[in-house]
C-alpha cells in the first residue's frame, strides 16, 4: 500500500510493505496551499507514479488534504476512536487505477463542551501504539497547534489543543516584543529556563508577557535572549495548563527543535519523555490499512 501525509506546507509519501516496513519514501514541498482546484490527483500521481506502475493499488492519505481547503472534506470522527473506526470512516476520492481514501480527522470536546479537532496527528498517534504501555498514556504532538491526547489500549479517548506555536509566531513578529528581539539568535537555554520558571509564578500569561517588555527596558533581558525566554514562557504556561495531574511520562511525536524544547519544558515539571519519530505517520497509515483489509 501507499501512505501519504499531506499537510498544509509539505507532502510525504511512503511505499509500505505488507509487514509495515517502509520500502521507499518521497517528500516534496507540495502542501495543499500549493495545489490548485482540480490538481490534487495530478500532483499525487506525479509523486507516486512509479509505485503505482509497480502494482500498488491502495492509497491512504492523512492530513490537511482531507480538510475543507484540501482535495475533499473527510468529516471528523468523534472520540473515542481507534484504527478500525478510522478505517470504517474513510472518504473515497476518484483516482484512476487505484483505491484512494482520505483518513478522517478526530473531534472531541473539552471539559466545558467546546469542540476540539485534529487532522493528521491521529495517524501519528496510531503509529506509536506498539510503544505504549497498558493503561492511559499522554501523547503530545508539538506544532503550531500542539495536540495533547489521552490514549489507552489502542484508542484515542480525548485530546486538547494549545495555540502556542502560532502565538509565538505572532508575538515575536507583530507586537512590541518583536522590536527588542533577535529571532535569528541561537537558542539560549538559560533564557529558555528563565521563561519556564517565570511561567510558574503568579500573575498570568498576559502579565508575564508585559514583564518581558519591561525587563528589556531595564537591561535585564537582551535581544539575543528574548526569543528563547518567550519560548520558555509560552511552553511553561502550556504545560502547566495541560499536563494531566499525576503524569510522569509523556510520549512526544515529531521531529526538529520543538521536540527538544518540549522535552526540556516537561522535565522542568518532573516529567520524563519518550521521543517517537515523525514517520510514525507511516506506521499509523499501515495500521489503518490493515483494518481496512480486515473489515
Amino acid at each position: 500500500m501507499i501512505g501519504v501525509d499531506w499537510g498544509t506546507s509539505s507532502f510525504r509519501a511512503w511505499r509500505i510493505a505488507a509487514d509495515g516496513a517502509i520500502a521507499a519514501r518521497v517528500a516534496a514541498p507540495r502542501g495543499i496551499l500549493t495545489v490548485g482546484p482540480g490538481e490534487f490527483e495530478a500532483v499525487l500521481r506525479e509523486a507516486i507514479g512509479p509505485w503505482l506502475a509497480d502494482g500498488e493499488d491502495t492509497v491512504l492519505i492523512c492530513g490537511m488534504a482531507g480538510s475543507r481547503q484540501g482535495w475533499k472534506e473527510a468529516p471528523y470522527l468523534p472520540c473515542p476512536a481507534d484504527a478500525a473506526g478510522l478505517a470504517g470512516a474513510l472518504t473515497p476520492v476518484e483516482f484512476a487505477g487505484a483505491r484512494c481514501f482520505l483518513v478522517p480527522g478526530l473531534s472531541a470536546r473539552d471539559a466545558q463542551g467546546v469542540p476540539e479537532v485534529m487532522r493528521g496527528e491521529e495517524t501519528k498517534i496510531l503509529g506509536l501504539l506498539d510503544r505504549l504501555p497498558p493503561g492511559p498514556n499522554v501523547v503530545l504532538s508539538p506544532g503550531s497547534h500542539s495536540k495533547w491526547a489521552i490514549v489507552q489500549d489502542g484508542t484515542v479517548l480525548s485530546f486538547l489543543t494549545q495555540f502556542t506555536g502560532e502565538a509565538f509566531a505572532v508575538l515575536s513578529t507583530h507586537t512590541i516584543l518583536a522590536r527588542t528581539m533577535d529571532k535569528d539568535a541561537p537558542a539560549d537555554w538559560g533564557a529558555f529556563d528563565d521563561g519556564l520558571a517565570r511561567a510558574r509564578q503568579p500573575g498570568g500569561l498576559l502579565h508575564h508577557l508585559f514583564g518581558m517588555r519591561a525587563r528589556g527596558l531595564f537591561g535585564e533581558l537582551t535581544e539575543a535572549a528574548a526569543a528563547s525566554c518567550l519560548s520558555g514562557l509560552l511552553l511553561g504556561h502550556e504545560v502547566a495548563a495541560t499536563l494531566p495531574e499525576g503524569t510522569t511520562r509523556v510520549f512526544l511525536v515529531g521531529d526538529g527543535g520543538l521536540m527538544e524544547r518540549y522535552a526540556r519544558a516537561l522535565a522542568s515539571f518532573g516529567v520524563t519523555t519518550t521521543d517517537v519519530p515523525e514517520e510514525a505517520a507511516a506506521a499509523g497509515l499501515w495500521r489503518i490499512g490493515q483494518s481496512l483489509e480486515n473489515a
